[in-house]
């Protein structure tokens, strides 16, 4: 695989385990808001993480690591990304996967594979307003569908989280999510941060105030949604 960043601790990227994420070259999607722009446009003039330095790393810190998060960029546009997740069981990991799930054939291919522990797809706005939130002036929403419907009939623990910024989200997108996804377990409304390397500048986060009262329009159809990244 194209690894581009190797981020050796989190205790947040995958819920209830120690784990260590790796970040995949390149994105289908130019979101304004993304905060990994270096990973989407120009990953070409990032160096490359040989997948054995990682492995050697994983192989170090056995016994203390219980999982790896794989993250992007979108990671199913890596070829050999079953190959990559296979080594990593093979070593005693549990894996994450993070999507954006356009990549509905890929995703399902990982998912009837049986090698992912849980899976993260992100949900940029209500289906109507998907093309504005991914920066692509024709986009069909309905693989992204199919992707949510997929998820959710696997089994597989899942979440689905939307990074909210506060000019380019309303409430009608709060609402639009929150009919789409209605009854979900794990739901998180994320605040938007200026990594200062965004696709496109200018945008700004919610307020607090404003990211509590959209919490509880999403709570209306996902009782069990929680902000993050909300002090």
């Amino acid at each position: 695989m194209d690894i581009k960043g190797l981020q050796k601790l989190t205790l947040l990227d995958f819920p209830g385990h120690v784990a260590c994420t790796v970040f995949t070259a390149g994105c289908n999607f130019r979101c304004p808001f993304c905060q990994n722009s270096d990973l989407v446009i120009s990953p070409r003039l990032n160096p490359s993480i040989p997948e054995e330095d990682v492995f050697s790393f994983i192989t170090k810190r056995r016994g203390m690591l219980e999982g790896i998060c794989i993250s992007g960029g979108e990671p199913l546009l890596q070829e050999d990304l079953i190959p990559f997740i296979k080594r990593c069981r093979e070593l005693g990991l549990l894996l994450k996967l993070d999507t954006n799930g356009f990549l509905t054939d890929k995703l399902s291919a990982v998912i009837e594979e049986g090698i992912v522990d849980y899976i993260a797809m992100d949900i940029k706005a209500a289906p109507e307003n998907y093309a504005k939130l991914v920066g692509l002036r024709r986009f069909d929403v309905a693989p992204i569908l199919k992707s949510v419907d997929l998820i959710r009939s696997s089994g597989i623990e899942h979440e689905f989280r939307t990074t909210v910024v506060g000019d380019l989200h309303t409430e009608n997108d709060i609402i639009g999510i929150g009919e789409w996804l209605r009854g979900e377990k794990h739901f998180f409304l994320q605040k938007f941060v200026d990594s200062g390397a965004l696709i496109e500048d200018g945008h700004s986060p919610a307020s607090h105030e404003k990211m509590k009262e959209y919490l509880k329009i999403i709570q209306e159809y996902i009782p069990e949604a929680q902000l993050r990244g909300v002090d």
